[in-house]
């Protein structure tokens, strides 16, 4: 009988639609989660193309032994069902994407806060979902028959299925010239399809945090700094430290930017010291941060990994220290970030996200911000980082602050094409502002004795110019956006009270970021051998120097801010100030 039906399907052909019933069924474990989150705009389509791509590879076994169909199917889609779980599970509960992130914070969590988490998000109807999910899976299994093909065809469409599937993306570990870098690659390919995405988000996680680890050992044999001293000691004190993400000044209308993109800070101006000629040295987050969160400057850009960072100041300075963070948790890029954050004494982690381009509201840091607000030790140190106005700008914000839609307030070489980018990015900086000044005023409601400092960690170019198209960064073509960044302090009455300052000649001063750790201390009113006031932007003893951008490690590539520094264009009326203000456009 099995002889009769393999000449027969050989007299037909290939039988298609057999064919596609079994990419379907395969595809069903890893596509059912990517295409839920591709159509709700939760991140982009590399997932879902990931899906269609490698999901073929199963077709391989039912290809080469047709006799066996039937059971190969089941028993390969019973665990790739069982392995999809996970990331399906996961969409249910929080609407996110399954990543090692999510690994590092199962890990990292307890029981209880695990069952805490998922009784705050588990709902009636999920049961019912993994249920359909389950019966979906044994429907398409119900339409699996064989595909006979001769020996010699089954054998070259099976080379050629594993060809176009893994070949693909292992190119990356054939023609790459680091082997760790192209496994990297090869893995990221592999990672929204089951059963590689528990696979590789295992290993990376393993991987990242291995080199975690080493950074924090080293974080740990750090000496403390000499001769500390705090000009606040025994008084109770909540110092917030809140870092942006991808935010041009310039795009601000507490800055002079013509559209109403921080109607809130600009309602508050009067509480806040908004210093505006602050630059980034890196126009990169990790890089950047690296020198703002630390010692490390242009002249000594390793000094991160020797010298001790503003959470090691504060612990020093008897501060409990925490870190909340809507950034991506474990990636190869953030895992600094994540070394920051473990330095401090507790840390939150909001983004779980596999992809940077995935929808994620910084709205998401003001419940927990407030829980430790609420904490109750005397004294605190709470680093808010967001993902602020990062790309792609529409994952930024919810829908009702798509306030920008139209070309009013639009520079006229903004084309057609750009409009819609254009208009997000400015919606993004529309609900950054909710998320700052929210921060605010949570904090202002504590009636905490503090400061809030809020910057930027580097710019961002969109379209700001007639003469440049340039969309991100790029530190070889640097622009002015690219590293103007917001600089603003707010702080409390009580603080005002014990701190009677007022800062005038300092909100002009030319300054970089990089030194933020001297402004800083020097706001908190600590002192060290290691801390320079000459460096501090608040300091009587500050000493202006160039504006050095660039990378470090190429000194020679490096230049004067002062050469790409924006030029007044455009002028209108700055209505909290009373008067002309020039907008710079490039």
């Amino acid at each position: 009988m099995m002889i009769a039906a393999r000449a027969e399907s050989s007299r037909k052909g290939i039988e298609w639609a057999a064919l596609g019933w079994m990419f379907l069924f395969f595809w069903y474990m890893s596509g059912v989660t990517q295409l839920l989150l591709f159509a709700t705009d939760t991140i982009g389509w590399r997932g879902f193309r990931q899906t269609l791509l490698l999901s073929g590879l199963w077709l391989v076994p039912l290809l080469l032994y047709p006799a066996h169909t039937r059971r190969l199917a089941g028993i390969i889609g019973g665990a790739l069902w069982l392995c999809s779980l996970p990331a399906f599970g996961y969409y249910l509960i929080y609407g996110q994407d399954f990543s090692q992130s999510v690994i590092f914070i199962m890990f990292e969590s307890n029981n209880a806060e695990a069952a805490e988490y998922i009784s705050q998000y588990l709902t009636w109807w999920m049961p019912l979902a993994f249920i359909g999910y389950g019966l979906g899976a044994w429907l398409l299994w119900q339409k699996i028959r064989p595909v006979y093909l001769p020996r010699r065809s089954a054998i070259i469409a099976s080379a050629l299925i594993v060809t176009a599937t893994v070949g693909y993306p292992a190119r990356y570990i054939l023609t790459s010239d680091n082997l760790s870098a192209g496994v990297n690659k090869f893995e990221e390919r592999l990672a929204a399809v089951t059963p590689w995405q528990v696979m590789v988000g295992y290993h990376q996680y393993r991987l990242q945090l291995g080199n975690m680890q080493e950074l924090l050992t080293a974080n740990a044999q750090l000496p403390p700094l000499q001769n500390l001293t705090d000009a606040h000691a025994g008084q109770p004190s909540t110092l917030v430290l809140v870092i942006g993400e991808s935010t041009n000044r310039q795009r601000m209308s507490l800055y002079g930017y013509p559209r109403a993109t921080t109607p809130k800070l600009d309602a508050i101006r009067d509480q806040l010291q908004v210093f505006d000629n602050v630059v980034t040295p890196r126009p990169y987050t990790i890089e950047a941060l690296q020198q703002v969160l630390t010692f490390a400057d242009e002249q000594n850009p390793d000094a991160y990994l020797t010298t001790p960072s503003i959470i090691n100041l504060m612990k020093q300075a008897g501060y409990k220290t925490f870190w909340i963070t809507n950034q991506q948790t474990m990636t190869e890029r953030n895992t600094m970030l994540t070394t920051f954050s473990k330095q401090a004494d507790k840390q939150v982690y909001l983004n779980n996200n596999r992809e940077q381009n995935a929808r994620q509201y910084d709205g998401e840091v003001l419940a927990p911000f407030s829980q430790a607000l609420a904490d109750q030790a005397p004294r605190k140190l709470i680093v808010v980082h967001l993902l602020g106005t990062h790309m792609s700008y529409k994952y930024r914000y919810p829908e009702d602050y798509a306030q920008f839609n139209d070309r009013q307030g639009v520079p006229a070489w903004v084309t057609d094409d750009q409009l819609p980018t254009y208009n997000s990015y400015d919606n993004a900086v529309l609900y950054n502002d909710f998320v700052v000044s929210s921060l605010i005023e949570r904090l202002s409601g504590s009636q905490a004795n503090g400061f809030l400092l809020y910057l930027s960690d580097h710019g961002e170019a969109v379209f700001d110019s007639p003469t440049d198209t340039i969309l991100g960064r790029s530190e070889g073509r640097p622009t002015a956006p690219m590293y103007t960044i917001p600089f603003m302090l707010w702080t409390s009455k009580q603080w005002q009270a014990n701190n009677p300052v007022a800062y005038q000649q300092e909100l002009g001063r030319p300054y970089s970021s990089a030194n933020l750790i001297h402004t800083w201390a020097d706001l908190a009113g600590l002192c060290s051998d290691e801390l320079d006031p000459a460096k501090s932007l608040v300091s009587t003893s500050f000493k202006e120097r160039p504006l050095l951008i660039g990378d470090p490690y190429q000194p020679k590539s490096m230049i004067d801010f002062s050469l790409i520094k924006p030029k007044p264009q455009v002028a209108f009326e700055d209505k909290s100030l009373g008067r002309l203000q020039a907008a710079p456009i490039n």
